[in-house]
């Protein structure tokens, strides 16, 4: 059998929707679609394994069992997708499905504890009456028994099942919800973009305290040899958090601890009562949230000293996010990426003084301004910032404007990895000045600028014109004027010769 490649899994996805679209909201189809092809997923791989048993020791039922609880996850019968598959037309189908999942979270307890709390699959409220849930579910599991979705890892090879689909679902259904907020996802390259500025090193701690999926919390640990990491995040949306929770689970992480929980208003990731640090903080952040929580300036936040240079407006959390990140980094070594609004670079008030102290502590390394419209959801531009601990012979800023060069597609702007990222990454590491992409710009001319940081202060993109010479444009104006009436008077002879005035 042919190996089966993201464009036909993606094409088996958008078909199971179909027995859901009209029932439930567009934007919890992933939660659904995501979990089945999570159980079919784990359960072609346990298949897979079991088969290599059997071939190995034969048809001893004993030594293959033993040999299968060695596994990193258990697999219960009843948990398993082929026995949804043999049971779909069973009169509680809906029930069923719960159940299988509620088997594989207390057989893997360490590992997969409460992902499945929010996906109920026996919910009357979204998927309709009993008649109407099982035929919705039927189909579904029927798409999903497709022989051609065969997800056994020696079919599949290294694609990331779990992330590529998210981001196709999403890329599909987020921008035409009008449901936005939580919902961003960071393109792959973007991912690969901050992954590679921050650099993690072997022995680090990587935590995005805003993780979504996992998708840049995995890039980041790709960026390192071996598994030699620990990654480490938080997620205030929990069916969000359970995707990140199987993304980790289906990428053989174990070195992970994800929580569930408001960052800013109950940051969980806590060391010997203190916040935790990590050498590395990257995030995409939701942009600009609104009631984040500022005037509930209590115990818990005075505690962890997180708004020490001020606290950030209620009415936009970009500043709150970029405080903790930088307060869970390790002194000396710390470095963090988080993808911002251009708003955060420029706004006045509490914003405008918390930019100015932490350029004052020499924290921020560079500013690099991103396309337009590369994230779903929204079109606004963005930048990265990067944050440094380790500055100690340098205090200029990096500006870098690379808003103007990208791939255009179909809905989405892109910015590829050989190309784009490559460029970025290139001049980042040899901070240089190039005209009209990038400026090293120092704390006095910063300071001039009442420590605004918006990029065309400092890399100029404006080009110039070419001069107009006006009596040569003017002489080729007579020149079309004298044709124009010649051509006038031949076709008035003609109009006279056809004897129409």
């Amino acid at each position: 059998m042919a190996k089966i490649d993201q464009q036909e899994i993606n094409d088996i996805l958008w078909r199971a929707c179909d027995s859901m679209r009209g029932t439930v909201d567009p934007i919890e189809y992933k939660d659904y679609i995501l979990t089945m092809l999570f159980v079919k997923y784990i359960s072609d791989v346990w298949q897979d394994h079991y088969d290599e048993c059997k071939k190995q020791y034969g048809d001893d039922p004993v030594r293959i069992k033993r040999r299968m609880e060695r596994e990193r996850f258990i697999l219960p019968e009843n948990g398993s997708f082929y026995y949804l598959f043999e049971n779909r037309e069973a009169p509680n189908l809906g029930e069923l499905v719960n159940i299988a999942l509620e088997s594989i979270e207390l057989a893997n307890k360490t590992k997969l504890a409460n992902v499945f709390r929010n996906v109920d699959f026996n919910s009357e409220s979204r998927l309709g009456d009993t008649k109407k849930r099982n035929q919705i579910i039927q189909h579904m599991i029927e798409d999903f028994g497709n022989s051609k979705l065969d997800l056994r890892p020696s079919q599949i090879g290294n694609l990331d099942v779990i992330g590529n689909a998210y981001e196709f679902l999403i890329g599909r259904f987020a921008a035409g919800s009008g449901k936005k907020a939580g919902e961003f996802y960071t393109p792959p390259e973007v991912s690969t973009l901050i992954a590679k500025l921050v650099d993690p090193q072997p022995g680090e701690r990587i935590c995005d305290p805003a993780c979504g999926s996992g998708s840049l919390l995995l890039k980041c640990a790709s960026q390192v040899e071996g598994d030699n990491f620990s990654l480490y995040g938080q997620e205030a949306i929990s069916g969000t958090w359970a995707l990140c929770m199987m993304n980790m689970f289906l990428h053989n992480v174990n070195s992970s601890q994800i929580m569930w929980g408001d960052t800013l208003l109950e940051p969980k990731l806590i060391e010997k009562d203190k916040l935790m640090k990590f050498e590395v903080v990257v995030a995409n952040p939701p942009f600009s949230l609104d009631k984040w929580g500022a005037e509930k300036e209590g115990e818990e936040a005075k505690r962890h000293n997180r708004w020490h240079r001020g606290v950030p407006p209620k009415s936009k959390a970009d500043y709150a996010f970029i405080s903790h990140m930088i307060e869970t980094t390790t002194e000396g070594t710390g470095r963090v990426g988080v993808v911002v609004p251009h708003g955060v670079l420029f706004r006045s008030g509490a914003e405008g003084r918390i930019r100015q102290k932490l350029i004052e502590e020499n924290l921020l390394d560079a500013v690099i301004g991103l396309p337009p419209n590369l994230f779903f959801g929204t079109g606004i531009p963005t930048a990265v910032l990067i944050f440094r601990r380790d500055r100690v012979e340098r205090t200029d800023v990096l500006f870098i404007d690379a808003s103007r060069e990208f791939s255009q597609e179909k809905n989405q702007n892109k910015i590829r990895e050989d190309v784009e990222v490559k460029k970025i990454i290139d001049v980042y590491k040899r901070r240089k000045t190039i005209d009209k992409y990038s400026y090293i710009a120092k704390r006095d001319e910063i300071a001039e600028n009442g420590f605004n940081l918006n990029i065309p202060r400092y890399v100029d993109t404006f080009v110039e014109e070419e001069n107009v010479d006006i009596a040569a444009v003017q002489e080729r104006i007579d020149g079309i004027e004298q044709e124009l009436a010649q051509v006038r008077g031949e076709m008035a002879k003609c109009l006279k010769e056809l004897g129409i005035d």
